[in-house]
């Protein structure tokens, strides 16, 4: 989502397009979950274990984030497939992009045939036994995803265009 969302900003994309926007995930940061990991290696013994966050975020809720990261207000309208969101805002100049673009649109294609509608984890045992707290939030999640993209794709489009201009 947030490389899309990243594309979209640069002008590279024109839209994200997706399944389930009601569909709810536990969605944590990488530097927890490696910290965690690396704890229960340091565990005495061997042991099953469940790691997550215990919140879920709706896939439209983590959109949102996304396109607010870069200072871009959505406006959902329809429902179901016939949803779609546009830019009802822009509040960085950075990124102007024109008020009323869609900019996210519902594929069928990407609907899971079995889906889950809630994807939630407990990891008190991880809590408890370890130690382990998070120490990231989903805000946090998005943030560095998004600059992270962000700088990502301004590199490549940097560099496709430098290599245009030389010619070997």
């Amino acid at each position: 989502i947030t490389r899309a969302v990243s594309s979209i900003v640069l002008g590279i994309q024109d839209k994200l397009y997706l399944g389930n926007l009601d569909a709810k995930r536990d969605w944590g940061h990488a530097k927890d979950y490696v910290k965690v990991m690396w704890m229960i290696l340091q565990h005495d013994e061997p042991d099953d274990w469940v790691i997550s966050t215990g919140k879920t975020t709706k896939i439209r809720d983590f959109v949102i984030m996304a396109f607010n990261h870069v200072g871009i207000e959505l406006e959902f309208k329809g429902k179901g497939i016939k949803e779609k969101a546009y830019i009802k805002k822009c509040n960085n100049k950075t990124y102007e992009l024109p008020i009323g673009k869609e900019v996210v649109n519902i594929d069928p294609k990407y609907f899971r045939p079995t889906e889950v509608d809630l994807l939630i984890g407990d990891s008190a045992k991880a809590r408890k036994k370890l130690g382990w707290k998070l120490e990231y939030n989903l805000e946090s999640l998005v943030d560095d995803m998004m600059s992270s993209d962000l700088k990502i794709i301004s590199e490549e489009v940097v560099f496709q265009a430098k290599s245009k201009i030389i010619k070997f």
